[in-house]
């Protein structure tokens, strides 16, 4: 498809654009990026788009994307005016998609929300790389390989601070069970 997008065909760059919006969303969301998530990923797609030229054939396009979205992300937060609650990026998070659904038991869905706020303020208190590392392994279900691969790091690097961060949300969270997100690939 990358191919077909460097040949100037515009309907293949608007499929990839379908293809990652919403995990593009949920991550800029997830990262902070609050009532900005859809300008953010408005602007990493039109700087995937000019940066096309240095995407490594045979690499997957997921993780190289994300890369773009978190670091405009990063950008957006930093050269906001304010900073963003607990309450908005959660708020944020939940309108990117719907975590529980309509259908579920009230009680249950309470729950579910209460460890959500539970999760999102404990990992608040992460440093950056450990908040990265949980979000992009956990939060968007990539596996290490593609984690690595989106942070630009080694992967024996995404498995030691992932390993340090899950002990510390477990510090702070003695119930917190991390729910897998795919197998381990790669």
């Amino acid at each position: 498809m990358i191919a077909r997008v460097r040949a100037g065909d515009p309907e293949a760059y608007a499929d990839l654009v379908r293809a990652h919006t919403g995990i593009a969303l949920r991550a800029a969301a997830a990262l902070g990026a609050g009532a900005d998530a859809e300008d953010v990923v408005q602007q990493a797609f039109v700087k995937a788009y000019c940066a096309l030229g240095r995407f490594k054939d045979g690499s997957a396009f997921k993780p190289w994307f994300l890369s773009i979205v978190a670091n405009e992300t990063r950008n957006t937060v930093r050269t906001a005016a304010r900073q963003r609650t607990l309450a908005g990026r959660e708020a944020a998070f939940a309108e990117a998609e719907p975590l529980i659904p309509e259908a579920a038991d009230p009680a249950a869905a309470a729950v579910e929300t209460e460890r959500r706020v539970a999760l999102e303020s404990a990992l608040d208190k992460l440093s950056e790389e450990h908040r990265l590392v949980v979000t992009y392994r956990y939060l968007l279900e990539m596996d290490e390989s593609e984690t690595a691969q989106a942070l630009g790091w080694p992967r024996g690097t995404v498995k030691s601070r992932l390993n340090r961060a899950l002990r510390r949300l477990e510090k702070m969270l003695p119930d917190f069970e991390p729910r897998e997100g795919g197998d381990e690939r790669g």
